[in-house]
């Protein structure tokens, strides 16, 4: 059976759903986020004329839009607020989180949580990060024959198959890798997929149906193929997903990621060394450090190397 798997990173978060060997599913927490299904306390700031709609602000200044505001309720009041959707960066903008007022503390849906079941390991597998890791780092995943590519854009996520062969045949051949995508990048909200113009309906409708059925335990609303090939999937969005966090702070995910290469650096010896690239070195947190050097026991040396990529880092454990 699928089984999530979580690792606390340092500065981050990370969930893995694996089954048989491989990675389903993956998603990353950064600390401090409101997630959905968070309950928090707010002010109602402003509220709009005749609409049951407004926004509110945590004590600690985050701001939420929120909805089903209380008949007669003012500015200033206070409010209990149920998260629908995390806050998402963007290029140039910050979409505020989203959520709806309640009274008190929903059952079952307070103590949701992107893994509510998973275990808490050490490590995990290896190279099953790694693999999601670096294919939500390129937006890039291989199939037989071709190559589904994903890009965030502020109106939809763009899925593009490319490849060569018959438009049909290279439709079809994508369609498990497409699925794939979803989930390990832990797609939401708008999806636009691309597949070659095919002009028969006939295929189009066989496109149709085997996507229908590779989705079919994955929850949305989708369209027909139109005769250009774009198909629109629309789905729940409860917050970033791995391609937004790259899209907006590729640099935060590098540093992240350059810990966990840290962390898991092999050898004997008093010294980690640790070389990234310099616009690595300002990200990296005085605590995040000071729990790097705790964690594995040695004295952190940060090296910096402008002929590394952010994505490719290094760690040593020296002897002196």
């Amino acid at each position: 059976m699928p089984e999530w798997l979580v690792e606390d990173g340092i500065g981050e978060r990370r969930a893995l759903l694996v089954e048989g060997g491989e990675a389903l599913a993956a998603k990353v927490l950064w600390p401090g986020e409101m997630r959905a299904g968070d309950v928090v306390s707010a002010r109602l700031v402003a509220k709009r004329a005749g609409k049951a709609r407004g926004s509110a602000r945590t004590e600690n200044g985050r701001e939420i839009l929120v909805d089903q505001l209380p008949w007669g309720v003012t500015e200033g009041a206070a409010l209990t607020v149920l998260i629908t959707r995390a806050a998402i960066a963007e290029r140039g903008r910050l979409k505020r989180a989203q959520g709806r007022v309640v009274d008190g503390v929903p059952k079952n849906e307070a103590a949701h949580r992107p893994t509510p079941d998973a275990r808490l390991v050490r490590h995990f597998p290896a190279g099953l990060w790694e693999e999601a890791w670096h294919a939500a780092s390129s937006g890039s995943l291989d199939f037989p024959g071709g190559e589904v590519l994903c890009s965030v854009t502020p109106a939809m996520t763009v899925i593009d198959v490319d490849g060569d062969g018959p438009p049909r045949d290279l439709a079809l051949a994508a369609i498990p890798t497409i699925a794939r995508a979803l989930t390990l990048f832990d797609l939401g909200g708008n999806i636009g997929i691309d597949f070659p113009s095919i002009e028969a309906k006939a295929d189009r409708r066989a496109v149709d149906e085997a996507l229908a059925a590779a989705l079919a335990d994955f929850p949305h609303e989708r369209t027909a193929m139109n005769g250009f090939g774009f198909v629109q999937i629309v789905a729940r969005l409860e917050g970033p997903s791995l391609l937004h966090r790259f899209a907006a702070s590729r640099t935060g995910m590098c540093a992240r990621g350059a810990l966990r290469v840290a962390e898991r650096a092999e050898g004997t010896g008093p010294i980690l060394e640790l070389r990234v690239h310099p616009a690595l070195r300002a990200k990296l947190k005085a605590e995040w450090l000071d729990e790097l050097a705790r964690r594995t026991g040695r004295e952190v040396r940060i090296e910096t190397d402008p002929g590394l990529a952010l994505e490719a880092p290094s760690a040593q454990v020296l002897a002196q």
